[in-house]
């Protein structure tokens, strides 16, 4: 099993290519979570994401003839730009399996950085049998993207950097696909101080640790759905999930509208933007999934920032539709002079800004007499929006609320 020495033997194989990357005290999370809020930025490191750590790692120990043959790996991709650059700059040929609807900003950043390109399949796995299928074909060497000791003494660094920078840390927050970034992290936490806890999340929408631990033994799930794409694995590893099982304290679930919220809030309070595996670990202490005491230190991971900026917009556009900021609705009214004046007048009143309308005569889902409007609306959180609701419903006005 992995052992702390490991993580402290890869810090200097990694120290060249990754960064140390910043360790921020947050006052606007720690005002809202009760609790000293300091978060780990890999989304400010080389790639924009932590993977670059434990690509490093493995590929250094490549023997001459592994260098020889080239690498292959798999991955949704973080894991591809790590294995590309970390390649690139030890002079090896790599290729890359990507499942065929990974976001375009990662395929092109992968390519950027000199590996080649294969999409292949729906989803993680599939492309991983792929590249499965590669390696055994031209003999090259499979860097696995977190099955792999190597791979995880490298992801391990952000433990020790961690404790380098806020030693007197209690509860650091980890987000969890396939297991390697937290195998290396609670790794290198409980080899140094063992009364660090370590919290473990994942989507809702590929929860397969959970399961595993539950049973004892790995549990896969047939398919995934969240917008955290950098964590939706089909299940854990089998060489991380006893280092899990054995040093992780818990693992906790969080819902892809509660991960949209702290992309958002992270953008808007943090100036710094997270993509959805990264902002798992902050969604999971904003929702209160794990119990913890007022002013714990705490420490989630944001582990990267490569995010899609076409799933940017409609991440965005959630999360202010879940914190009350912005509402979409639809009414009648009748086909007639002032009356959408009229509507408008309530909606001012209530000091909601508008920021489209849709009128619309013609629908076949409505009378002769009568027409359809569609608003959208810019609001000031839920009170706000109940409120607005309301004034609505007292003026006679039949609203759906569409988003």
């Amino acid at each position: 099993m992995l052992e702390r020495q490991n993580v402290l033997d890869a810090r200097e194989r990694v120290a060249e290519t990754a960064r140390h990357t910043p360790l921020e005290y947050s006052h606007s999370f720690s005002t809202m979570a009760g609790a000293d809020v300091h978060l780990k930025l890999e989304t400010f490191q080389r790639t924009g994401a932590f993977k670059i750590r434990g690509a490093t790692n493995r590929i250094a120990e490549l023997s001459p003839s592994e260098r020889e043959a080239g690498v292959v790996t798999a991955s949704a991709g973080n894991h591809a730009q790590g294995v590309a650059l970390a390649a690139t700059r030890a002079g090896v040929d790599a290729v890359v399996v990507m499942p065929e609807h990974a976001p375009n900003a990662k395929v092109a950043a992968t390519r950027s950085y000199g590996a080649q390109v294969v999409l292949h399949g729906a989803d993680y796995d599939e492309a991983q049998a792929r590249a499965h299928e590669i390696e055994r074909e031209a003999g090259r060497t499979y860097v696995h993207a977190f099955d792999d000791e190597a791979v995880m003494a490298g992801q391990g660094t952000i433990g020790l950097e961690i404790l380098d920078d806020l030693p007197d840390v209690e509860t650091v927050v980890v987000p969890i696909g396939g297991g390697g970034l937290i195998s290396g992290i609670a790794t290198a936490l409980e080899g140094r101080d063992p009364d660090v806890r370590v919290v473990g999340v994942q989507a809702e929408g590929a929860s397969t640790v959970a399961p595993s631990l539950r049973k004892g033994e790995v549990q896969a799930i047939e398919g995934v759905d969240t917008i955290a794409d950098g964590i939706a694995t089909r299940s854990v590893g089998e060489r991380t999930f006893p280092i899990i099982e054995a040093r992780v304290d818990e693992v906790v679930t969080v819902s892809d509208s509660a991960i949209a919220v702290a992309i958002t809030l992270a953008l808007e309070r943090a100036k710094t933007l997270v993509e959805g595996a990264g902002a798992v670990s902050l969604a999971a202490l904003l929702e209160g999934r794990f119990d913890y005491d007022a002013g714990e230190t705490i420490v989630p991971v944001l582990c990267g920032g490569n995010i899609d900026l076409n799933t940017l917009t409609t991440v965005v556009l959630r999360g202010l539709v879940e914190t009350g900021r912005y509402l979409r609705v639809r009414t009648e009214l009748p086909d007639e002079p002032g009356a959408l004046e009229a509507l408008i007048g309530v909606i001012a009143a209530q000091r909601a800004n508008i920021y489209a309308i849709q009128h619309d005569r013609t629908s076949r889902d409505i009378g002769m007499t009568a027409a359809e409007v569609a608003l959208d609306l810019e609001t000031k959180g839920p009170e706000h929006v109940a409120a607005l609701l309301d004034a609505l419903d007292e003026h006679g006005y039949e609203v759906d609320v569409l988003a």
